[in-house]
């Protein structure tokens, strides 16, 4: 256990798994609302109550993008 040392600290692909995110989390909301259409009043509102969530996720996501963006053009 002594010689045990922590991983480096790689942020080199982090706009790349962001990007995957993003793009993951688009097609759950898109997946949702062709679901909607089927759902009863209750599965409906937790569906928007969710993709609401999703909308707010994907904004942090887009910001986070930006601030690894900015950090590699300072490195």
């Amino acid at each position: 256990m002594a010689n045990q040392r922590p991983n480096p600290d790689d942020r080199s692909d982090n706009v790349e798994k962001l990007q995957e995110m993003i793009h993951n989390t688009i097609e759950n909301m898109e997946a949702a609302e062709a679901t909607m259409e089927v759902s009863n009043d209750k599965d409906r509102a937790d569906i928007e109550a969710k993709n609401e969530r999703r909308r707010e996720s994907l904004e942090a996501f887009r910001n986070e993008v930006k601030d690894e963006a900015n950090q590699n053009n300072q490195r």
